[in-house]
């Protein structure tokens, strides 16, 4: 891996991530009500993975992530894949993205002023194998070296999987975090970032304040930055100055729409954010944020907005 996301930080000032992939397969009519979520697809229908990921490059994404959050060994075991064929699943996320990457670059009209797009594979939190809302409050009942066990062969795949980077996402507790930090320093060459799911303005979905979330993160080599996301928009811009007051790194943020999941009745609930959550977009880029896109419920639409607000003029659109 290579630090790819830097090199575009250093020419565009700011990179723009892709939105939530599950919910755009939900809006075009596919049932997700599986344990294992977007990720089922993986299975039964890739094609339509790759769709939603070409949407997102449209619209401006220079960052795609892989369908592979809610994918684990545990989680494939109940459907009867052994290691070696969950391994072959994760593979392919990364495979329809990069695959994804490849065919938006060959058609773009040329000359263009476009970075090439980066593929991050996505890991997912112990609570997204449960499948049970458990995300949003970390309380998993388990040891870390029960979370070590869950998350190391995954990370190690992704980590020589040809992806651009290995992203950490929507971890809601401190143990979590330090398990996944560990498992950055102790894999050589893999770079990507962690984001947090955050519960206010100042604390992760266990209780754990973002600054000593942060200081965890401080010397890890592989990291190109740290952030929050599937978090309330209205929570962001505080956020990004509390993380700011503790590192130099790369803030990243990607939240959802502003509604909440009812994990019983796997339901969006409560009212979106609507045209309010790209001028607050435009904010957290003032306050510096350096990585902005979305999590669930947030589209190509949207994306395509922000980054017509978001990328300077001069830099590549």
């Amino acid at each position: 891996m290579t630090n790819s996301f830097q090199e575009i930080l250093d020419r565009q000032g700011v990179v723009i991530l892709d939105g939530g992939l599950a919910t755009c397969l939900e809006d075009q009519g596919h049932s997700l009500s599986s344990q294992l979520w977007s990720a089922k697809m993986l299975i039964d229908s890739p094609h339509e993975i790759s769709a939603v990921h070409h949407s997102f490059l449209g619209a401006g994404a220079d960052c795609i992530t892989t369908a592979s959050y809610q994918a684990s060994y545990e989680g494939f075991s109940h459907f009867g894949f052994d290691e070696a064929g969950t391994d072959e699943l994760l593979i392919r996320s990364v495979e329809l993205a990069l695959d994804s990457v490849n065919d938006f670059w060959s058609n773009l009209p040329r000359p263009s002023s476009r970075i090439r797009p980066l593929v991050a594979a996505s890991i997912g939190p112990y609570g997204a194998y449960l499948a049970d809302g458990s995300e949003y409050d970390g309380c998993y009942g388990i040891t870390d070296q029960d979370l070590i066990d869950f998350h190391k062969r995954r990370f190690s795949l992704f980590a020589t999987s040809g992806a651009d980077l290995v992203v950490c996402e929507t971890i809601p507790s401190i143990d979590e975090a330090g398990v996944l930090l560990d498992l950055f320093d102790e894999t050589p060459n893999a770079h990507g970032w962690i984001s947090f799911s955050c519960r206010d303005g100042g604390h992760l979905s266990d209780g754990s304040s973002i600054e000593n979330a942060v200081d965890l993160c401080e010397d890890i080599e592989g990291l190109v930055g740290v952030g929050v996301n599937c978090t309330a928009p209205r929570f962001v811009n505080e956020l990004i100055t509390r993380i700011q007051s503790r590192t130099e790194r790369a803030v990243i943020v990607y939240p959802n729409s502003g509604e909440d999941w009812d994990a019983t009745n796997k339901r969006w609930v409560g009212a979106d954010s609507g045209e309010d959550w790209v001028e607050m977009a435009v904010m957290w880029r003032r306050t510096g944020a350096r990585g902005i896109g979305g999590c669930c419920r947030i589209g190509p639409g949207v994306i395509e907005q922000l980054r017509s607000q978001i990328v300077p003029i001069g830099s590549p659109d």
